[in-house]
């Protein structure tokens, strides 16, 4: 039976090597960055019978079953007040951004969600390069894009200061997901277009769908178990796939510019019940996932939604920010935590690019590092919030 694959091909004479794990190799950094150079996204339909001679192919890193990938919904969306004096996002004064004298000037975003409402008043002056991987055109039909790119990016709305790096002037805008969602060939190609379009931070709130892959695969006449089998199959290829595309992403400063990968954790948890971990493809490595803190008077705690294992957190419980269709309003979610995450990121991407010391290392570290736990609740757990609160150079 043919099925719809993505195919990572990256021609280099030592890309089977790079990419084989196998022990004791050591490969010489300019061959990653070559085989990133010349990185291509196939989606083809293919025979399951002849994928193990497609794997074997030398130029072939990648190969994995296109599945539908979904919105990290808010967990909570409440409409905000017209303001009625001059003041701060909570989120963005948690992260230091207030304070910080950099702003995210001379640093490319890219944001891959639902696209933006490019007439908000929140990106007048941004440049926004835009591009739809879902087939509806450009646009925002959800507000969830909107959203979060006010968070990164956005400027003072009515008075309110909304955004942790208002001082972006481009920005990349790749709509992966539509009315009727999205797939893991879309990510991968809008990944890609991002890299090659100049972004140093990439944002992404969204994950794989796999009970709707179960669902679909059943639509098709497959019993149950089998649909689950395969979709499980599909799931571990394409958390393989997204990490063989972060590694590339990461080597391609060379030939590009340094790229860091931010993901939502996902809103699967349900405190104190139950805890889950981090999905996919914030799970991948290379990728820096994100946890979700709200705040209680001066202290932050974990949200009860928010997945856990994640590597730094961000705020994300009533996040105020711009709404779609014009005004600003409160969304909850680790979708929200993940923008704060992305503009620290390319505040310190500004500081690290003015010192001359931007490379994926110095970033990632950088970012890491900043995680702090000081004005965490007591009893808090290590492992819900990774290294802490990210926190803005200064």
């Amino acid at each position: 039976m043919n099925e719809e694959h993505i195919i990572l091909r990256a021609p280099s004479v030592s890309t089977r090597d790079i990419f084989s794990g196998r022990p004791n190799i050591r490969t010489p950094f300019e061959s990653l960055e070559s085989a990133a150079a010349g990185l291509t996204v196939e989606v083809q339909n293919i025979d399951r019978r002849d994928l193990a001679d497609l794997t074997r192919s030398p130029d072939v890193v990648a190969v994995a079953a296109n599945i539908p990938m979904k919105l990290i919904k808010p967990f909570e969306v409440q409409e905000v007040l017209q303001p009625t004096a001059t003041s701060v996002a909570w989120g963005i004064q948690a992260v230091g951004a207030d304070t910080s004298p950099f702003t995210g000037n001379g640093i490319v975003v890219a944001v891959l969600d639902t696209g933006i409402d490019a007439t908000h008043p929140a990106f007048a002056g941004v440049t926004l390069v835009q591009q739809d991987f879902t087939g509806e055109g450009d646009g925002d039909q959800d507000g969830h894009g909107t959203h979060c790119a006010g968070t990164i990016f956005g400027r003072a709305v009515n008075g309110t200061r909304i955004g942790v790096a208002p001082g972006v002037q481009k920005a990349i805008i790749g709509k992966v997901i539509g009315n009727e969602g999205g797939s893991s060939a879309g990510i991968i190609n809008a990944m890609q277009w991002a890299l090659q379009s100049g972004a140093n931070v990439i944002s992404m709130s969204l994950g794989i769908d796999f009970p709707g892959l179960v669902g679909q695969l059943i639509d098709q006449g497959m019993p149950a178990e089998l649909a689950t089998s395969q979709a499980l199959e599909g799931y571990r290829a394409n958390v393989q796939l997204f990490e063989k595309m972060a590694q590339l992403v990461r080597a391609s400063s060379g030939f590009f510019q340094t790229t860091l990968l931010v993901a939502a954790a996902g809103n699967e948890s349900q405190r104190p019940r139950f805890e889950i971990a981090v999905s996919p493809p914030a799970v991948s490595d290379g990728f820096i996932s994100v946890a979700a803190l709200g705040q209680n008077g001066s202290t932050f705690s974990v949200a009860p939604f928010s997945n856990t294992g994640a590597i730094v957190s961000g705020p994300g419980v009533a996040v105020t920010s711009a709404k779609a269709g014009g005004g600003l309003v409160n969304m909850s979610g680790t979708s929200m935590a993940t923008p704060h995450v992305a503009g620290v990121a390319a505040l310190w991407a500004e500081q690290l690019k003015t010192n001359g010391m931007l490379t994926p290392n110095s970033l990632t570290a950088r970012l890491v590092a900043s995680g702090v736990t000081t004005n965490l609740a007591v009893g808090f757990d290590p492992f819900d919030i990774g290294t802490g609160m990210v926190r803005a150079p200064q």
